[in-house]
């Protein structure tokens, strides 16, 4: 046998190494001991939330990082990972800490977390069966359980779970426009000289609805927004009319998207009312319940998720109010055999002809992704280990503690709350005296100006949000440890930044 080079037997105890079980387990004791100091410096509001550095000051500093020197041994190596862990937390964004009331991204429940490290480290990809089997069933009973809490009945429906909200969008859309338009897919969108395609939303639905149009052929004009009622709710008599004159005009309807809740304020549509339209009009019904969906596994809230059975599809991400880290979103069919209506596709080398039994269970049939990452661990660990009252708690908490942020800002009278939250979300401008008399351009400069002052202080985060054209500040209560106490210091805090911008500090 020829003997091997010195390049190559180092290059093998080189690789060797890098999978060493022993050095991988010292290695994630030192990252969960870490991770652990950062929850509860996090929890006890001990830093800064967002820990804001310049873009290019990042930049330089990971770069510089890579051409570092390498650890030499073993427990230089832990102590690097250990080193590289502090780093992280310490330059990122703390969800975990009570001051985050930001964006609709959850501080995932810590065994989620861990239980994706399970799925990364494994790495169980999902395009077919065989390649992730225990990963299938996962998701397979997530989708039965959360579809079930919808209001579909057991065995009527189909679901599976993607890449994000925007993604699963797409991929709903995708299927309503082949249903609606049955040559799409090999033939294209062709108008024929008529009227061309479109597709109705609520006039505040997310930027992934006229994406999703743009990229499927019909064209971010062809999204036609419909009015909303004095609750930022889709008017189903508004709905009506749209309907009645597109079908009057002779354009072909992909679908109707309704909102449960809406990104900017939180606004659940009336389902019923706007089901019953869709289904006297032949149209697809298509429920973006990517934030609320959430709502079906409190009692108390269950109700603003009413007539979402109803719909042919819905969507729902696990990483917001189901707090699993994200991506993971899922897409549910009220009629299953829309599952395969998204895509044609002939793959001989993944699908196995004599095992046509699987195709069922081949994600790769249903989704944009082909190889798909295992999603759904994280959020099947928690709910087999905290049940499913924990998200029920967590859904009723946060929505509770946006309901005494409104009362708060109603009785301060240096503060305007612009709606009524119906879920975790509210809207704000801070007023103070100086500025009562001006104009709704500088009120709402002074809005964006404020946050951002807040944001890089560290002390709280809020996100910027336009009110009737002009700048406001927007709350979500992801946290469901945020307490009112927090609430009452946010306040405090936006008044001492406010005071120094108008003196100008």
């Amino acid at each position: 046998m020829p003997v091997e080079s010195s390049h190559l037997v180092a290059a093998r105890q080189r690789i060797a190494q890098a999978y060493a079980p022993d050095v991988f387990t010292a290695a994630g004791r030192s990252i969960i001991e870490e991770l652990g100091h950062h929850l509860a410096a996090a929890q006890a509001s001990k830093g800064s939330v967002l820990n804001w550095r310049s873009p290019g000051e990042n930049d330089e500093d990971a770069l510089a990082l890579l051409s570092a020197p390498r650890p030499t041994d073993g427990a230089a190596f832990v102590n690097e990972v250990a080193s590289m862990v502090r780093l992280t937390v310490a330059r990122g964004q703390t969800l975990h800490d009570p001051r985050y009331i930001g964006h609709q991204v959850a501080p995932p429940l810590p065994i989620a977390g861990l239980f994706e490290a399970v799925s990364s480290v494994t790495n169980q990809g999902m395009a077919i069966y065989e390649m992730g089997p225990w990963a299938t069933g996962v998701e397979d009973a997530m989708v039965q359980t959360l579809g079930q809490a919808l209001g579909f009945p057991a065995g009527s429906f189909a679901g599976f779970i993607t890449s994000g909200g925007s993604l699963a969008t797409l991929t709903a859309l995708l299927t309503a426009r082949n249903v609606a338009l049955e040559q799409a897919w090999r033939r294209g969108i062709t108008a024929g000289g008529g009227a061309p395609p479109v597709m109705v939303a609520h006039s505040e639905s997310h930027y992934c609805v006229t994406r999703a149009a743009g990229v499927l052929g019909i064209g971010s004009d062809h999204v036609i927004k419909v009015e909303l009622d004095d609750r930022s709710r889709m008017n189903p008599q508004s709905l009506e009319v749209t309907l009645t004159e597109l079908r009057r005009k002779g354009h072909p309807i992909v679908a109707v998207i309704a909102s449960a809740c809406s990104t900017r304020t939180g606004a659940f549509d009336p389902l019923p009312a706007i089901s019953e339209v869709c289904k006297r009009h032949g149209v697809w019904l298509h429920v973006d319940a990517a934030h609320g969906g959430a709502a079906c596994l409190s009692d108390r809230h269950r109700h603003l998720l009413q007539g979402i059975e109803l719909a042919d599809s819905v969507v729902w991400d696990a990483h917001k109010m189901l707090h699993v880290p994200a991506l993971c979103t899922f897409v549910f069919y009220r009629d299953p055999r829309h599952r395969y209506c998204a895509f044609e596709q002939d793959a001989p080398y993944l699908y196995d002809p004599t095992a046509p039994f699987l195709a069922d269970h081949d994600s790769g049939l249903k989704t944009v992704e082909c190889t798909k990452r295992a999603a759904a661990f994280g959020l099947w660990a928690a709910w087999r280990l905290h049940g499913k009252q924990l998200f029920a708690d967590i859904v009723e908490s946060t929505f509770d503690m946006a309901r005494r942020f409104h009362d708060l800002l109603a009785a301060a009278d240096d503060f305007v709350a612009l709606h009524e939250p119906m879920c975790n979300i509210q809207m704000f401008r801070h007023l103070p005296a100086a500025l009562r008399d001006a104009d709704a351009k500088t009120i709402g400069a002074f809005q964006l100006q404020l946050r951002r002052r807040v944001i890089e202080s560290g002390r709280f985060y809020i996100v910027p949000g336009k009110w009737e054209g002009h700048g406001a500040l927007r709350a979500v209560v992801m946290n469901p440890l945020t307490t009112e106490a927090h609430l009452k210091e946010l306040l405090t805090t936006l008044r001492e930044e406010g005071t120094k911008i108008i003196a100008g500090g």
